[in-house]
C-alpha cells in the first residue's frame, strides 16, 4: 500500500509540473512569423472560396485559428503596404504615394519598425523574400551601396532577398526568369551571393521556403523568441511555371498559359508553407509561435476577386481588401471567423502586444492592437478605431483584364460602413460596405452631411505633416 501512494504521490507531481510547463509555455514570448503574398486576390484561396486552387497548409491557419473576412492593406500596390506593416503608420506618413521604381526610393531610416522595437526587446529579427522599400543596390563587387537603408538600417538581424535595381530586375521581368533564376540575384546580410552558394540558382520561392526554414532551426536552438518577416513573390508577374509537381498539378482544360502559371505559384507557396508548419511541429514550438498571412494589396491579372470591383492599383475593395489568416495555438482558439474590421497598420501594434512589448506614447502609431479580438474578445469599435484613410497617386490602367472604373479615385475615407472616395481630395464616390460589399451603388449625393464631415477628416490627413527621406 505504501508503494502504490508513493507512485500516485510522484504521478500527481509530474503531473502538476507537466502542467505548470504547459502554462509557462503558454506565458513565454512567442515566436512571430509574418507571411506576406503579392498580389493575392481576396478569393485566391480555397478557405476563401478559390474555383481554381486548392491551398490545403493555409487552409490549415485557418481551421487551426483566425481568419479575417474583413481585412484590408494599407495600399492598393505594394511598397506602401509594405511600409505599412512595418511601421503600422499610413504610408502617406512617410511620402509614400505610390510602388517604389527600385531607383531613387526608400523608406525613410527615421522610421520606428516593427523588427526594431522586436530586437530590442529581444528578439531575433530576420527577413526573407520580397522587400521592395529601398536600398538593395549593389556596387561591382557585389557590395550592399549604403546611400539608401535597407532590411538592415531597419532592424533585421539578418536577410535575404533579390537585388533590387534596374536594369537587372525589368530584364529578369520581361523574359519571365525572376523566379526560376532568383538564386542567381540573391543579396545575402549586404553581400550579393556568388555562384558557389547553395542557393545558387534556385527558384525563388523554394529559397524563401528553405532559408526561413534554415533560420527557424537556427533561432529555436538559441532558445530565443525570434520574429521573421517573409515576405513572397508569388504571384506577382511574372507569371513563371512553378516546378513539378505544381505544374502538372494545377494543369486544366479551357485556361490560358497564364492563369495556368498563376495556379502553379500559389500551389507552389502553399506547399512551402506546408514545410514551414511541418518544421515548427518537429521542432514542437508550433503551439507558441503566431503566424500570419495576408497579401501586400488585391489581385493582378490573374488573380480572383469573387465579386469585389476594382483589383491592383485601385483603391475600390478589389484592390485593398485581402485574406488574412492567423494561428497561435497557446492564445488563438481555432476555428473563428471574423468580420471585424482590420488593417495592415494593425499589425506593429498587435505583434508588439503579442511580445509583450509596451509601445511608448511617443511612438505615432495610425493602428490598433487585434490581439484581444482574435482571442476571442470584442474588436475595436467604431469610436476607438474612427475613421481610416488611404492615397494613392493615379494609375489609369487597372492592372486587371477590365478597365479600371470611373470616377477615377486617389483617396478613401472610411468610418464603420461608410466608405467615401476622392479624387485629389474631391468627394467623388460614397458606398455602405456593409449592404453593398461590391460598390455597385454611389449614394455621395444622398448623404451631404456625412460626405462633408469625411471630406473635412480626409482633407486635414492630407495635410498633416509627412516624414521627410
Amino acid at each position: 500500500m505504501k508503494h502504490v501512494i508513493y507512485f500516485l504521490s510522484v504521478a500527481c507531481v509530474t503531473f502538476a509540473l507537466m502542467a505548470d510547463s504547459r502554462d509557462a509555455q503558454a506565458g513565454d514570448r512567442p515566436n512571430i512569423i509574418m507571411l506576406l503574398a503579392d498580389d493575392l486576390g481576396y478569393g485566391d484561396l480555397s478557405c476563401f472560396g478559390s474555383p481554381a486552387v486548392k491551398t490545403p497548409h493555409l487552409d490549415r491557419l485557418a481551421k487551426e485559428g483566425m481568419k479575417g473576412l474583413r481585412f484590408y492593406a494599407g495600399s492598393a500596390v505594394c511598397s506602401p503596404t509594405r511600409a505599412s506593416v512595418l511601421t503600422g503608420r499610413y504610408p502617406l506618413r512617410f511620402n509614400i504615394t505610390r510602388h517604389f521604381n527600385d531607383r531613387s526610393a526608400w523608406l525613410p531610416e527615421a522610421a520606428t519598425t516593427v523588427a526594431e522595437l522586436l530586437k530590442d526587446a529581444g528578439y531575433r529579427t530576420a527577413h526573407v523574400g520580397k522587400w521592395h522599400l529601398g536600398g538593395l543596390h549593389v556596387d561591382s563587387t557585389g557590395q550592399r551601396l549604403r546611400n539608401q537603408p535597407g532590411p538592415r538600417q531597419h532592424g533585421f538581424d539578418y536577410y535575404q532577398t533579390q537585388v533590387e535595381q534596374q536594369p537587372l530586375r525589368g530584364r529578369m521581368g520581361r523574359e519571365r526568369t525572376l523566379f526560376r533564376q532568383g538564386g542567381t540575384v540573391l543579396l545575402r546580410n549586404d553581400q550579393r551571393v556568388g555562384d558557389d552558394d547553395a542557393y545558387y540558382p534556385r527558384h525563388f520561392t523554394d529559397i524563401n521556403g528553405d532559408f526561413a526554414i534554415e533560420l527557424i532551426e537556427e533561432f529555436s536552438a538559441e532558445e530565443k523568441p525570434f520574429f521573421i518577416n517573409l515576405w513572397w513573390l508569388v504571384p506577382h508577374k511574372p507569371y513563371e511555371p512553378a516546378p513539378e509537381p505544381h505544374w502538372s498539378d494545377t494543369a486544366a482544360d479551357d485556361i490560358s498559359d497564364d492563369q495556368h502559371r498563376f495556379r502553379s505559384m500559389v500551389q507552389h507557396m502553399d506547399a512551402k508553407v506546408g514545410e514551414i508548419l511541418k518544421k515548427l511541429d518537429e521542432l514542437e514550438i508550433a503551439d507558441n509561435t503566431l503566424i500570419l498571412f495576408t497579401s501586400d494589396n488585391g489581385a493582378a491579372y490573374e488573380g480572383f476577386i469573387h465579386d469585389l470591383r476594382g483589383g491592383k492599383t485601385d483603391l475600390h475593395d478589389g484592390g485593398i481588401r485581402v485574406p488574412m489568416l492567423v494561428r497561435w495555438p497557446a492564445a488563438i482558439p481555432a476555428g473563428q471567423t471574423s468580420e471585424a474590421f482590420g488593417h495592415t497598420n494593425d499589425l506593429l501594434p498587435t505583434f508588439c502586444e503579442v511580445a509583450g512589448v509596451e509601445l511608448s506614447s511617443d511612438l505615432p502609431i495610425d493602428g490598433l492592437s487585434l490581439l484581444p479580438h482574435w482571442k476571442g474578445g470584442a474588436p475595436p469599435d467604431e469610436k476607438t478605431r474612427g475613421t481610416v484613410f488611404w492615397q494613392l497617386d493615379l494609375y489609369k490602367n487597372l492592372q486587371r483584364h477590365d478597365p479600371k472604373p470611373k470616377p477615377y479615385a486617389t483617396e478613401v475615407a472610411m468610418r464603420g460602413k461608410w466608405k467615401m472616395l476622392a479624387l485629389d481630395g474631391k468627394p467623388v464616390e460614397l458606398f455602405d460596405v456593409d449592404s453593398d460589399p461590391n460598390e455597385k451603388r454611389n449614394v455621395v449625393a444622398d448623404h451631404p452631411d456625412l460626405v462633408a464631415s469625411l471630406h473635412a477628416q480626409l482633407t486635414a490627413w492630407l495635410n498633416a505633416p509627412r516624414t521627410s527621406r
